[in-house]
């Protein structure tokens, strides 16, 4: 299978994992040795700044830390975006596009002209080699190419609906099943 850096994973309606359950993951990293992602849609009431003081003013709304996934939650990874025209950044790991990653080790201020802004995950979703690919063909993922505002939406709670929708057709009506069709 191609690598699937850098798109999305969808959860189907069929995923009722309770970590997976409606989320949309953005993959950092797909290769022969397994796969990494954050779950873009699980926002905490955390707010970056209280525990990572400087980079809380790099934070797009919601300003929180968000739940990246099941994986090491003690550890952080951090999602950034450049602005338009900005080739290279020191500390800066391009995964697709504008999206890449940065160091939240370093100091914020020489990156602060450079990016539009930066999200923070708290744990990540890791998958060992060939799972993943197990889990899309048994359909518990849709993969879908991600736009660059994906990842720092306002509104996270809709994303999942949105991503869907924006697909059309078939896709597009998936958005609207309840989440407990029995309640139907």
């Amino acid at each position: 299978m191609e690598s699937l850096t850098g798109r999305l994973l969808v959860a189907t309606p069929a995923l009722r994992d309770p970590n997976f359950e409606r989320t949309v993951v953005l993959l950092v990293a797909h290769e022969e040795g397994g796969a990494l992602g954050v779950v873009l849609n699980r926002a905490t009431e955390v707010p970056v700044a209280e525990v990572l003081g400087p980079w809380g003013s790099l934070a797009g709304e919601p300003s929180v830390v968000f739940e990246g996934g099941p994986v090491q939650p003690e550890a952080a990874i951090c999602l950034a975006r450049t602005r338009p025209g900005v080739q290279s950044l020191v500390g800066f790991n391009r995964v697709s596009g504008a999206v890449g990653t940065v160091d939240l080790s370093g100091d914020p201020d020489p990156l602060r002209d450079g990016l539009v802004g930066v999200r923070v995950f708290a744990g990540y979703a890791g998958w060992a080699p060939g799972q993943l690919e197990n889990e899309i063909e048994i359909g518990s993922w849709f993969v879908f190419d991600a736009l660059p505002g994906d990842a720092f939406t306002s509104r996270p709670d809709d994303l999942w609906p949105m991503v869907l929708r924006r697909q059309g057709g078939l896709m597009a009506a998936v958005a609207h099943f309840p989440s407990d069709p029995a309640a139907n």
